[in-house]
């Protein structure tokens, strides 16, 4: 099934890049990249250069009477429980607050709550567990401001509450002796998209009396851990707390992240991006294969054997981890593929019987990047359905799910992720619902978008470009890696790599020769061959090999040369709603009916192609067909299948299509999907 992005090209004012790059000396490409980025003003430039100073943390509503409280807990020797929860952000904030009121003599301990049993937040399990170790005040990182009923709770029981969060606020406030929270509707801070691990980071700078200084030097490198894993927008305060953060884990010094850095092979070079592929998916399986308290213990401790062998015990956890998602990717991926009232509906809900909870989310959001349409991935296991979703920029999730919520017995998320639960017999229902409503809220569903930051010639390319553009590292989200265009290449080469799991792909243009690579993409999975021309998608990055300095160019994404995938997705959202049985109009049923002409010279460009594999929009290319032609071509190739004319196989992003053998003569047109066409209006 295709997943077709819009691709989309930065404007740039390139007067203005250029004075830019002559009043401060830059580069050009930084010039232009700092345009692009709409970064124009003196202080903006001066803020990415010098970094940006983290604002007094006493502009945080609540947060004098938060450090009373807890002051006066210390103070006075009461049990404090730090409560945090068991993802990268929720953990690195645990261990920073812990360690902190460890480290101040306090009677401190933490608790994590389990995926699986509890789930995320409060609960009143845990309240009443830690109420009977004698625990006089519970501090939340990364949780609480939707824990009404739990806070009111430990108020009965006689514990006070400081809740520390970063997710956004329902109307009720928990009736706490603080809530910090950045996203109150009271709340002044010049800066509201701290992670849980930021908030944490600004509250013990409130507790030294603002000495930012000694703090982020202490705790820096886990709060950048918590910023990039929760994947915040990498700018203003998070910038700075990223950057600080990547110092301190460069020159090392804590061991037990110092051993999972050394278990990732990552200890030099560290990026935003290399932590998120390596040491946060770490730290997150202990979470999600049931025992995030190891995390803690791990950036916790104080002994070199221990952090090895932990070390070691995690990273194995990550590869179990991505062994049972690669399991239920394939049997998720399989159902969807055998049933065409999943894979064309516009939410993608799929169910099965004992997934792992813990890796459903991944398995949604691998889904949604395959196929380009929201999705949820339910688990039923004992009596109950729980799932997560993943969805894609202008349609809410979250509403989504709300609209489904008299099925739910619980649910919570924002408009690109969400969570749920519901009884067994509920899935069908809602999965029925959810697609009434997007049917209703998004007739089309948005396709995702590419931002391309600018087009490049070939002669351009150097490993110098992406050092130019180093001032503007570290890139996450709000501020992604730069990306580019390669337009008008030709493929000349196609070479399997990596035990053929990658691609290395020869280009030529202008007499430039350009090697790319095209990772987690197989030989058979590529719908592309010698001799086309195609656009490319890049990210550029500069390498050391052997002593010399390489440029490593990444393909992430790449369509036929000029074709607009504006109209291809159009056809595509039409072509999805005939499969799913919709209502189409007079006009729309005539776009998508191919005419005996059209379908005659499909079959001869298929017997000529003699079983090569080529992607639906290599076809479109092919036969010399507009954009808009997308629909039509996939209903032909439905109508030649389906009357026996053909055998068709999806690989990846290639159709393996070859003829069948020849038997008496077929009356096409008695396809049953043109017969759908050809009848009244649907």
């Amino acid at each position: 099934m295709l997943n077709i992005r819009k691709w989309e090209v930065a404007p740039l004012n390139k007067e203005r890049a250029a004075k830019l790059s002559e009043e401060y000396d830059l580069p050009s490409s930084l010039g232009i990249l700092l345009d692009i980025r709409g970064i124009h003003t003196r202080e903006a430039i001066e803020g990415l250069f010098q970094g940006e100073a983290l604002a007094d943390p006493y502009q945080m509503r609540d947060m004098d009477k938060a450090v009373a409280r807890i002051r006066r807990a210390v103070e006075d020797f009461e049990k404090i429980a730090v409560y945090g929860d068991y993802d990268a952000d929720g953990v690195t904030a645990t261990a920073m607050l812990f360690s902190y009121l460890q480290a101040m003599g306090a009677d401190v301990l933490y608790y994590i709550p389990q995926r699986e049993g509890e789930g995320y937040g409060m609960n009143r399990g845990a309240v009443e567990a830690l109420h009977q170790q004698g625990v006089n005040l519970i501090v939340t990182v990364d949780n609480g401001i939707s824990s009404i009923e739990e806070v009111a709770l430990a108020g009965e029981l006689g514990m006070d509450v400081v809740v520390t969060d970063h997710h956004r606020p329902h109307e009720r406030l928990p009736q706490a002796a603080a809530v910090v929270d950045a996203h109150r509707a009271d709340d002044e801070s010049p800066f509201r998209e701290l992670s849980g691990a930021g908030v944490v980071l600004k509250l013990l700078i409130a507790l030294e009396d603002g000495d930012a200084g000694q703090v982020v030097s202490e705790y820096g490198d886990l709060a950048a851990l918590g910023t990039i894993g929760d994947v915040v927008p990498v700018l203003g305060e998070n910038r700075a707390i990223v950057q600080a953060g990547l110092r301190l884990l460069e020159k090392g010094g804590r061991l037990g992240l110092d051993a999972l850095l050394a278990q990732c092979g990552k200890q030099t070079g560290l990026t935003a991006t290399s932590l998120a592929f390596s040491v946060i998916p770490c730290i997150n399986a202990t979470g999600r294969m049931g025992a995030p308290e190891r995390a803690v213990r791990l950036l916790t401790c104080e002994e070199e054997d221990t952090a090895q062998s932990m070390a070691a015990e995690i990273a194995e956890d990550n590869q179990r981890r991505r062994q049972i998602e690669r399991a239920i990717s394939g049997e998720v991926m399989a159902a969807v593929e055998a049933d065409p009232r999943l894979r064309y509906a516009r939410v993608i809900v799929v169910s099965g019987k004992g997934w792992h909870h813990g890796v459903v989310g991944i398995v949604a959001a691998r889904v949604t990047e395959r196929y380009g349409k929201p999705c949820f991935v339910i688990s039923v296991d004992s009596g109950e359905a729980r799932g997560s979703g993943r969805s894609v920029e202008g349609f809410s999730l979250f509403e989504a799910v709300s609209h489904c919520a008299e099925l739910l017995t619980r649910f919570g998320g924002h408009p690109m992720a969400a969570g749920a639960s519901m009884a067994p017999e509920n899935v069908d229902a809602f999965r029925e619902k959810i697609n009434e409503y997007a049917k209703e809220a998004c007739p089309f569903m948005p396709a995702q978008t590419l931002r391309l930051d600018c087009k490049l010639r070939p002669g351009i390319l150097s490993p110098a470009l992406p050092r130019s553009l180093a001032p503007l590292a570290p890139f996450g989200s709000g501020n992604p890696q730069p990306l580019f265009g390669l337009y008008g290449m030709e493929l000349r080469e196609v070479l399997p790599v990596g035990g053929g799991e990658h691609l290395r792909l020869l280009f030529s243009r202008e007499e430039m020769t350009v090697r790319c690579m095209r990772f987690r993409v197989k030989p058979e999975e590529f719908p592309y061959a010698p001799g086309d021309m195609l656009d490319l998608a890049v990210a550029l990055e500069a390498r050391e090999y052997r002593g010399e300095e390489q440029l490593s160019i990444v393909i992430k994404d790449m369509k036929p040369a000029g074709l607009e995938t504006a109209d291809c997705i159009k056809s595509l959202r039409l072509y999805e709603r005939l499969r799913c049985g919709e209502p189409l109009l007079q006009e729309e049923k005539a776009s998508l009916a191919p005419d005996r002409k059209k379908l005659a010279a499909l079959y001869r460009h298929l017997g000529g192609r003699k079983g090569r594999p080529a992607g639906p929009l290599a076809l479109l290319r092919a036969l010399g067909e507009p954009e808009s032609g997308l629909g039509k071509l996939l209903v032909s190739l439905d109508m030649l299948e389906e009357r026996g004319l053909i055998i068709r196989q999806e690989k990846g992003e290639a159709l393996h299509i070859a003829l069948a053998p020849a038997k008496e003569k077929v009356d096409i047109f008695a396809s049953p999907l043109y017969q759908r066409l050809a009848g009244p209006e649907l």
